[in-house]
């Protein structure tokens, strides 16, 4: 990119078809200072803004093409989060050319899509936590470090990350309670702990003292398979050991995934009778906003308006 045009780079350094190099490209990031996942997400945004130009041969974008780019996502279906997400790179980017001198921010103002206040996913009620948990066999290593998975994200309202990173040494007292410290997304200390109920603490002593792990340092949860035996589990993998659970417990559907057992975590909680502010702290929202959202959806399950009209027709 040179002047106040992106110059067509097909050269091995080219980090997509239309004229950024690895190089300007890298300053970019640098710039912005961000962890390698969020890079990632970036770099897969713009290449496919980047590949979006180059098949209109476009050399020199401006506000409309960002507007159009925009259009093409949804037509195509993307998600509204995905479409945002995409949108931000972009105009993330161009604020920084501009403050280069490299090229205008034609991206300047452009909205994203609209997101929606609500839930993507659907919780459990108390019975049917009750009846995956009854499901898992705890007869084997593996059963016995679902169960303890499953047991911590549903009583703590664990993120995946946070189950992925944690380790034997974060399991700790604090005064007559015993806590598991987190590190969740976008931290870098185990400065959050979230409180482990006395059933849940049975669970996970018990995964352990059958794996037999000695080294405090060690992960609290570790992989079972040839592959991959005692490291500790991805993200992807926690996914797909709540989603195995859910499926063989009968709930069978799209909208139910491991992120379901924190959203059911901090629904129930609520149905208890907790306060705004405890579900915002036991969640770990940094905005009670998002904590709101919940009570929001609830208030909205005691509506009584269709049972009204039902009994006036019927």
């Amino acid at each position: 990119m040179q002047g106040n045009a992106l110059t067509v780079n097909r050269s091995e350094n080219a980090i997509i078809q239309t004229g950024v190099s690895r190089e300007t490209f890298q300053r970019f990031i640098d710039f912005l200072d961000v962890k390698p996942k969020t890079a990632q997400t970036y770099t897969r945004a713009l290449r496919q803004f980047w590949n979006f130009l180059s098949e209109r041969s476009n050399t020199t974008p401006n506000r409309d093409d960002v507007i159009a780019y925009r259009e093409m996502l949804k037509e195509n279906d993307y998600k509204p989060s995905t479409i945002q997400n995409y949108i931000i790179a972009v105009r993330q980017f161009f604020k920084w050319t501009a403050s280069e001198g490299i090229y205008p921010n034609v991206a300047d103002k452009v909205k994203g899509a609209k997101l929606e206040n609500t839930f993507k996913r659907d919780y459990l009620h108390s019975e049917q936590v009750k009846n995956l948990l009854a499901h898992i066999d705890r007869s084997t290593l593996t059963g016995k470090r679902d169960y303890a998975i499953l047991s911590l994200m549903v009583t703590g309202g664990l993120r995946t990350i946070e189950v992925s990173r944690a380790r034997i040494e974060d399991l700790r007292p604090l005064g007559d309670m015993t806590v598991l410290y987190v590190l969740g997304k976008g931290r870098d200390e185990r400065s959050e702990y979230v409180k482990v109920c006395s059933f849940t603490e049975s669970a996970i002593r018990d995964y352990l003292s059958a794996r037999g792990e000695r080294n405090e340092k060690a992960p609290l949860f570790v992989s079972t398979s040839n592959n991959s035996k005692d490291k500790a589990l991805s993200t992807r993998t926690v996914s797909g050991i709540v989603k195995e659970h859910l499926l063989e417990s009968g709930y069978n559907s799209s909208r139910l995934t491991a992120h379901s057992l924190r959203h059911t975590a901090v629904t129930l909680a609520l149905l208890a009778g907790a306060s705004m502010e405890e579900a915002q702290q036991f969640a770990r929202h940094k905005n009670i906003t998002t904590t709101q959202v919940y009570a929001h959806h609830l208030d909205r399950e005691k509506n009584r308006c269709s049972s009204m009209i039902e009994k006036a027709i019927f």
